[in-house]
């Protein structure tokens, strides 16, 4: 069981903070401040070559990708590099060393330069740890930190998962930010556009494991796990399109939730990161919860008829807008609806489009769904209609943008 006190949670905080510290790891909160650092600390030739390694990985091979975090790796630019995760590795590190409990063997699969795999080392000195990646730099620095603190329980070998599985059993496998490297996937659509299911389809549910590499690196991790070993699953699959097929996946193998997920949110040095969720799971008697394939509660604001025309202080502004998943159950609600136009178009990504501009007793509305999960429902008065109308033909000539 993961401790929960408020004193426990903030002492592996700190103690994370301090740690980071030694690798020369920074917090920001402002863009300018970082970049302000990252030019006095790097040359103009290792941020021209960093930008350009950058270029490569996105969209790269596998080998773009390991050059890519050779080159992190590099004493100058590995702090300013990653001190742009420095909330990932707070929101992360401190869950995963609150969960490590009576795992006595742990691999961390992606282990990278080793910053939280030598953390999680510190506050645990009786457990053994084993950090794999395919990147022999930052394997090297692994090792060097390590050294550096003293730490005698952990090793790093460098080792492509995708080739070659370690030889023996673990009771704690963790994977963060791992296993799922194809960021632009788009997963598997729904049914049509006005569901959130997906079809229980064997092809596809293959094709994305396969596109992914997420179905062969599980097989090899799962092999991996010890009678009641756990997993600890992390990587960039929010979207309910590739949250389903990874959850089929991690199903398929007999692998299941030991806490209901949890959905992170983390700042990077330019944006707010949503990412998740955040699984700890387990086999047979320890599965506690089921998967839930329904789309994340959202922001969108409740559909109330009687508030549709007050707290407005723009003039310009629609009656009611929402942008969530909730947009569909808005859309259900409308009283006495009359169409005025419709379309539903197979897009050139595959996506199925539905736009439609109608008249209900709330006003004139234009909604929006498609098999991406996207949803938008937008009212406003009937003098206003023509504005709908230019919305409407921009979306369905696809010039909006």
């Amino acid at each position: 069981m993961h401790r929960d006190t408020r004193d426990e949670i903030r002492t592996t905080l700190h103690a994370l903070e301090a740690h980071l510290a030694g690798w020369g790891l920074r917090q920001f909160t402002s863009d300018e401040t970082y970049f302000q650092w990252q030019r006095e600390t790097l040359t103009p030739a290792e941020i021209t070559a960093l930008h350009r390694q950058v270029e490569q990985k996105c969209g790269g091979s596998s080998a773009d990708e390991v050059s890519f975090y050779d080159t992190t790796a590099h004493p100058n630019i590995l702090p300013v590099l990653y001190s742009q995760r420095y909330d990932y590795y707070l929101a992360i590190g401190s869950r995963v060393a609150d969960r490590i409990g009576g795992a006595r063997s742990i691999l961390d699969v992606g282990c990278g330069v080793g910053i939280l795999t030598t953390f999680y080392a510190r506050q645990h000195p009786d457990k053994t740890f084993v950090g794999i990646d395919r990147s022999t730099t930052s394997i090297a620095r692994a090792q060097e930190h390590a050294k550096v603190l003293g730490l005698t329980n952990v090793r790093f070998d460098c080792l492509d998962l995708d080739h070659t599985a370690p030889t023996r059993s673990y009771d704690l496998v963790l994977a963060t930010h791992a296993l799922v490297q194809a960021e632009q996937d788009p997963g598997i659509p729904s049914r049509s556009w006005n569901t959130f299911e997906r079809a229980s389809d064997r092809q596809q549910q293959a094709d994305f494991e396969r596109r992914t590499g997420i179905g062969p690196r599980l097989d090899r991790l799962s092999a991996l796990l010890s009678a009641k070993g756990r997993m600890i699953l992390f990587e960039k699959t929010r979207q309910l399109a590739r949250r389903v097929p990874l959850q089929r996946a991690l199903a398929a193998r007999d692998l299941g939730l030991i806490e209901q997920p949890e959905l992170i949110r983390y700042r990077l040095v330019k944006e707010i990161s949503d990412d998740g969720p955040f699984y700890v799971l387990g086999r047979g008697t320890s599965r506690r919860f089921l998967w839930d394939e329904s789309p994340e509660p959202d922001e969108g604001r409740l559909f109330d008829r009687a508030t549709l025309k007050t707290g407005l202080t723009d003039p310009d502004a629609p009656l009611y807008e929402n942008h969530w998943p909730s947009a569909q159950r808005a859309w259900e609600q409308l009283h006495d609806t009359h169409l005025l136009k419709e379309t539903t178009s197979q897009e050139p990504d595959g996506r199925q489009l539905h736009i439609e501009l109608g008249q209900a007793e709330e006003g004139v509305y234009l909604y929006c769904a498609n098999t991406w999960d996207q949803r938008q429902l937008v009212i406003v008065e009937p003098a206003r209609t023509v504005m709908l109308e230019s919305y409407y033909q921009e979306i369905a000539s696809g010039t909006f943008s």
